[in-house]
């Protein structure tokens, strides 16, 4: 027969522990594994049973004392122990949720209940905000993708009420108020109109004692620190959500998600234009002339340019899948090279002289050059 679980290691509390600290551990346990947040997940549900069953035991003082005598025989006659005090029935793990968090009753669903903590807005839960985070990187960390640290300030759940916004010991009560409606009617002479309660927002409640730290909120500003993984091939403007990252929730509402918006830097060599990378680099007009190969540089390193014989200034070479990664994972853009033939600016008297001795071989005579070319443009004018 399987040894049965430790009431105190499925809450994950110590044996000594207190009453207070003892509610804050089943109250998450029972938010981490409600059907509600883990739909058709039997695990969790039965995890959910099992929690709020250790904490009925655990949170009854007469239960508690049987337990840590017998263990779990104390509630179902085994080993010839007495069946423990209050008749040795357990409560729908549903009642235990509803007045651990507060609610009337728990003749409803689970969803009921959850909902009513969750978000729902006839309870006053509201899901925190979502954030934005500008972050500038490279186009080197563009191409390869990188893992960048960030830090930002957020409102978090408050450590010393655990997010609830009462202090510790202190509980909720119905509002008095709207009696747990949430709503109060109000007479406009033969309109009558319902509006959300001003004592306690709509939530239905009303804290015995706010928190000392976070003054009921639940929230406290804060900084935090987030690792962000950038994939290889984002662009300006590209967005990154990091899910729950984003402010916390009050009454229970689920936290807000974290958008990372994304600048590349002007790189000083290339620009980018789609997947592909462009760049102008120049050669010498000997090599443009005689042709010959040469280094480029690349995001990823040099590769190999072969010029061709008589190659003319602003010609464009394409090197195939240097330019950037696709995010979508198709093929890789190529960088496109466009080759600008340089002029040298001063010669020495060997070179004008063996440059003069070619012009006059090749006919490179430079009036006649001159002449022929305003021959042909008088026609424009």
């Amino acid at each position: 027969m399987a040894a049965k679980e430790d009431y105190y290691e499925l809450l994950g509390v110590e044996k000594g522990v207190e009453a207070d600290a003892l509610k804050k551990a089943y109250r998450k346990k029972a938010v981490q594994f409600h059907p509600d947040k883990n739909p058709g997940n039997k695990e969790s549900e039965e995890m959910f049973k099992k929690v709020s069953h250790a904490y009925e035991v655990l949170s009854d003082p007469e239960k508690r004392a049987a337990y840590d005598r017998y263990g779990s025989a104390a509630f179902d006659g085994s080993g010839g122990v007495p069946r423990g005090p209050a008749g040795g029935g357990f409560h729908d793990p549903r009642d235990i949720f509803s007045q651990v968090f507060g609610q009337q009753g728990g003749g409803g669903g689970f969803g009921d209940i959850f909902g009513e903590m969750f978000g729902g807005a006839d309870r006053g839960g509201r899901d925190g905000s979502d954030l934005r985070y500008d972050l500038e990187i490279t186009l080197e960390e563009a191409a390869r993708g990188i893992e960048k640290e960030i830090s930002f300030k957020k409102l978090m759940a408050c450590e010393r009420c655990d997010g609830d916004g009462a202090e510790p010991g202190s509980k909720r009560v119905t509002c008095p108020t709207c009696r747990g409606a949430g709503q109060v009617r109000r007479s406009g002479g033969i309109i009558v109109f319902t509006q959300t309660c001003p004592t306690c927002g709509g939530s239905g409640q009303k804290i015995e004692k706010p928190c000392s730290s976070c003054r009921g909120e639940g929230r406290v500003a804060k900084n935090t620190k987030l690792n962000v993984k950038i994939p290889a091939g984002v662009d300006n403007g590209s967005r990154l959500r990091s899910s729950g990252n984003g402010e916390a929730g009050t009454a229970g509402g689920s936290a807000g998600d974290l958008y990372i918006v994304l600048a590349v830097k002007q790189h000083e060599l290339f620009e980018r234009q789609g997947d592909d990378l462009f760049c102008e680099i120049p050669i010498k007009f000997t090599l443009a002339t005689l042709g010959g190969s040469i280094e480029v540089p690349t995001l990823f390193g040099k590769a190999a340019l072969k010029i061709p014989t008589a190659t003319q200034s602003g010609t464009t070479f394409r090197l195939r899948e240097k330019g950037m990664p696709s995010l979508r994972g198709g093929r890789q853009g190529d960088q496109l090279v466009r080759v600008q033939v340089e002029v040298p600016q001063s010669l020495s008297a060997e070179q004008r002289k063996l440059l003069e001795e070619f012009a006059k071989i090749s006919g490179d005579a430079a009036e006649p050059t001159s002449k022929s070319f305003f021959d042909k443009a008088k026609k424009f004018f």
